[in-house]
């Protein structure tokens, strides 16, 4: 833990190498009192300064050395010598020999316990260095990928007897799946599973039953990659070992069943959600993996640029009114809201979500569980709500026009409310609240602002490679973003305030700088890491609100918040990969209809 001293030190040493100005540090600081919370998490949370020079700033400031290892593959021999277990504990990594010393690195350094307990199990002496967590992590799959369990060489019949020999251990008395039962051949097969999904980046693993095999696939930015194809003996222990953590009926094979249950990978807790369902050749299985220690996220961070940043910033701080997302299941629209609820959260008001499910926990925030059985729906819930003093409320989803007409009236009473709704695009939004049969003067006077998104890959910026854009790409840019692109370089700067983007080609150039993927180490040889969102915003205007009351179309409404300044979601994407954020390919996957 760093001293008072140490975090001046830190302030002064950001200033000093310029990696801040006074200016924004005193607004850092400003900030982090408001929220309560200490500076450095503050600045690390909204990217203020690269986690890495934060990590190398740090060292300087608790004179230890720094060391960068998120490009450094390390030796099995070296992997050997801390066993996996005491690496996710410590989160330390060892990386080399220095004379007679082993380098390490380490996440807390100054944890002297921690040091003097791995210099005693390794038997020699330690040289302990700071590094970033993407360090640690990045040398911890190295570590896992040593220890992965052989599943095809495993004995079915033992594992079946294994797995009903430790059925009565309760998930809620672990911390993770890896004190459950260790030398079960089934139980280590599905550790390896989980754990290299975590380590994959995988949100969410397919277990699929065919005809004469098991396969399992990993979705991995929004991509379903085949994985590893099991021996269909397999299956139906694993498949119980699954139930039995999810505190699930293993002798249920007819009907479909939903649990959960967590696993702690890298250090972090990860929760799992669990969809059971029968097919034709056996259960399908769907794990949802949801990190409950990923970073807190921004409105920057996620994407949003220029107008649409300044609409829903605007749109959130007016004292009441809805603010809805919208888009196909698994476009980000949850994550949207949790972004903004962590721009609104003060200790001066009350927020209060009602979601289904919870999917990530905040603190400072009071989240409602939906459980239509005992009869707590979303109108149920919003109800209750009303009477909890709220000043923010998150629905997780309008669904019927009973919920719709809670949020429109908790809209006019005061209250600032943020919500989801499935539609297409943003202009699709007023049309179905329409059809749901909201008034449209209610929907015009509540309306604050909405968002219409899609996710795209990321480029992977260790290898991402640079190009002149093909005669094709270059109409289609021109077609997409002529009526957007500055004219003349007299137009950039209020183009730039407009639309947020550094990167901005004239409309008449004969080719663009675009981006490609390569694939490196770095990115599993894919090209992308991660994703995000492209969107398209609108607020509500004395046009729109004119629209509504003649019960507008969607294409009307479409065209009227393109007149008022709106981007598309493929405008909005080809910037990004105009900025070497995505590809042109990417953008044309997710939003060719825009």
């Amino acid at each position: 833990m760093l001293s008072v001293e140490g975090q001046h030190k830190i302030e002064s040493l950001l200033v000093s190498s310029n990696l801040l100005t006074a200016e924004k540090l005193t607004a850092a600081k400003n900030e982090a009192l408001k929220q309560a919370k200490p500076l450095i998490s503050l600045i690390a949370e909204t990217n203020l300064v690269s986690e890495e020079d934060l990590t190398r700033i740090s060292a300087q400031a608790m004179n230890v050395p720094y060391v960068n290892l998120t490009t450094l593959t390390v030796g099995d021999e070296i992997i050997k010598l801390l066993p996996r277990e005491d690496v996710e504990t410590y989160m330390a990594v060892p990386f080399g020999l220095q004379g007679d010393h082993l380098a390490v690195a380490m996440l807390d350094p100054t944890n002297i316990q921690a040091v003097d307990f791995l210099s005693r199990k390794m038997g020699q002496s330690l040289l302990v260095y700071l590094a970033s967590r993407p360090s640690i992590d990045h040398v911890m799959s190295q570590f896992r990928s040593t220890g992965l369990v052989d599943i095809t060489a495993l004995n079915v019949d033992q594992a079946e007897k294994d797995d009903k020999d430790n059925a009565a251990p309760s998930i809620k008395d672990a911390k993770n799946v890896q004190n459950l039962v260790q030398d079960a051949p089934i139980t280590r097969a599905l550790n390896a599973i989980l754990d290299y999904a975590a380590q994959s980046r995988a949100s969410d693993i397919h277990i699929e039953p065919r005809e004469h095999e098991l396969k399992i696939r990993y979705r991995v930015d929004g991509i379903l990659q085949d994985t590893m194809t099991l021996p269909k003996s397999i299956e139906p222990a694993l498949i119980s070992r699954i139930k039995i953590l999810s505190n699930l009926r293993i002798d249920e094979h007819r009907i479909p069943q939903d649990g959960q249950f967590q696993i702690h990978s890298s250090g972090k807790e990860i929760d799992l959600r669990i969809a059971i369902s029968p097919v034709v050749w056996g259960e399908q299985v769907v794990v949802r993996l949801l990190n409950k220690d990923s970073s807190i996220l921004t409105l920057n961070s996620l994407g949003f640029r220029g107008r649409a940043a300044r609409l829903i910033t605007e749109g959130i701080h007016k004292p009441h009114g809805l603010t809805l997302s919208t888009g196909p299941t698994g476009s980000g629209k949850s994550t949207t809201l949790y972004a903004v609820v962590q721009e609104l959260k003060s200790v001066t008001i009350n927020i209060v979500t009602l979601e289904d499910p919870v999917e990530y926990k905040m603190d400072g925030i009071n989240q409602i569980q939906v459980n239509p059985d005992v009869g707590l729906t979303f109108a149920a819930g919003l109800r209750s709500i009303l009477r909890q003093d709220p000043n923010v409320i998150l629905v997780g989803e309008i669904r019927d026009k009973e919920t719709a007409d809670l949020a429109v009236q908790s809209a006019l009473t005061g209250h600032v409310v943020l919500s989801t709704i499935h539609t297409n695009s943003a202009a699709g939004v007023l049309p179905r609240l329409l059809d749901m049969g909201i008034e449209p003067f209610l929907i015009g006077s509540t309306i604050n602002t909405v968002i219409g998104q899609r996710l795209v890959r990321k480029l992977c910026e260790k290898c991402k490679e640079p190009y002149q854009t093909t005669d094709s790409e270059t109409k289609s840019i021109v077609d997409t973003l002529g009526k957007v692109l500055p004219k003349s370089k007299g137009d950039l700067a209020t183009v730039k305030e407009d639309v947020g983007y550094e990167v901005l080609p004239l409309v008449d150039d004969k080719t663009f700088t675009a981006y490609k993927a390569k694939g490196c180490n770095a990115c599993g040889g894919l090209g992308y890491q991660g994703r995000i969102g492209i969107y398209e915003v609108f607020s509500m205007t004395p046009a729109m609100e004119k629209l509504l009351l003649a019960h507008a179309t969607t294409s009307e409404v479409q065209n009227q918040a393109q007149g008022d300044g709106m981007l598309t979601m493929k405008q909005d994407g080809y910037f990004k990969a105009l900025n070497g954020l995505t590809t042109l390919q990417e953008v044309a996957r997710v939003a060719a209809d825009f």
